[in-house]
């Protein structure tokens, strides 16, 4: 390496002028090893947000936000992604990544069976796999261990922690071993985001490194996933749980608002007109959250004494509403785990 190169595990980043200097004599290639829904929903929001910006700088997501890390100019990535690749099985895939990024096409391309082409060409890797496909060995692939060497993987399997990624790559690691990203590996950062990355209103959390990742490395992955909404960082233990709050959350949100407009039809609203006043409300009470009004006092707030709120609400807590949704997250929480323990059957009876 040259010494006005600076090898920031898993970047090589040139150096001019004392500083880090944005590559011009090539792109930076972003690959999704296993691109489904939500590979798609992340492509989707980069590609977006680099198209409605007209550059590699940092817009705002469509609520108006975007991560403190995002707004500072001096802490944005001297290299962005603006080549990408789609890793899929199926022809029935492929169709449907290039269906969803069809105004895009000229940035992306579509490997079918070719996962180790994908990543050797990369700098950066979404693994966006099933938890399952680690055991049926995608990361043991003859020649994928060389093909990773020295590239920052970013994870969005739910429930697969760190050190299963790595063992699938390296084999167990020894209490003798030395600091194994000096050595070339490649470097895992586990994140959640979810389904809202189609409309860049995702919340993502990024699990905490150790160690941590070098500034070059955390800046990027920031940007990547701010791209696409909102993000928090969590250390890994509590990652199952965030799975399950932020990941599964949208279809909780989906069956509480299609149970809501159901009652409203029920009582004489037309269908379409239901569903959009019932995701309408619940849209502006997420935001009036967001803005810093707790939601125990903005329920009372709405909860007049003798009023028909104050009516459904005791219906709904007869019904024990609170606490089926609070226990659905935990077993959400606790099947995520086990998928990434590579069970199978998790949602058995209990």
């Amino acid at each position: 390496m040259s010494r006005n190169d600076v090898q920031t595990d898993g970047l090589n980043v040139p150096i001019l002028n004392g500083k880090a200097h944005e590559e011009t004599e090539g792109q930076m290639t972003l690959t999704v090893l296993g691109c489904g829904t939500l590979g798609i929903a992340i492509l989707s929001g980069i590609l977006n947000s680099l198209s409605s910006n007209g550059s590699s700088q940092p817009s705002p997501s469509p609520s108006g936000t975007t991560t403190p890390a995002a707004q500072q100019e001096d802490e944005l990535p001297s290299r962005v992604p603006s080549r990408f690749i789609a890793c899929v099985t199926r022809d029935a895939s492929a169709k449907r990544v290039k269906t969803a990024l069809s105004s895009h096409l000229s940035s992306v391309t579509i490997l079918k069976n070719e996962n180790l082409k994908g990543v050797q060409q990369a700098d950066v890797v979404l693994l966006g796999c099933k938890p399952k496909n680690l055991k049926d060995g995608i990361l043991r692939e003859p020649g994928m261990r060389e093909a990773l060497r020295g590239k920052l993987v970013i994870s969005i399997l739910a429930g697969t922690p760190i050190e299963s990624l790595e063992e699938n790559v390296y084999g167990p690691k020894t209490s003798t071993e030395k600091d194994p990203f000096a050595e070339g590996r490649c470097r895992f950062v586990r994140v959640m985001p979810n389904t809202s990355s189609l409309i860049r209103t995702s919340m993502t959390v990024i699990a905490d490194s150790t160690p941590p990742l070098s500034p070059t490395q955390s800046t990027l992955v920031t940007w990547i996933l701010s791209r696409i909404g909102r993000v928090v960082n969590l250390p890994p233990y509590m990652m199952d749980a965030a799975t399950a709050l932020c990941g599964s959350g949208p279809a909780f949100f989906a069956l509480m608002l299609e149970a809501m407009a159901d009652g409203a039809v029920a009582m004489g609203l037309p269908r379409a007109e239901a569903q959009t006043m019932a995701a309408q409300t619940m849209k502006g009470t997420a935001e009036m959250v967001l803005n810093g009004q707790h939601p125990a006092l903005l329920r009372e707030q709405v909860c007049t004494p003798g009023g028909c709120t104050a009516g459904g609400l005791q219906v709904l807590e007869d019904g024990k509403v609170r606490a089926s949704v609070a226990t659905g997250v935990r077993t959400a929480s606790v099947a995520a785990s086990r998928l990434g323990r590579g069970e199978q059957g998790v949602n058995g009876p209990r």
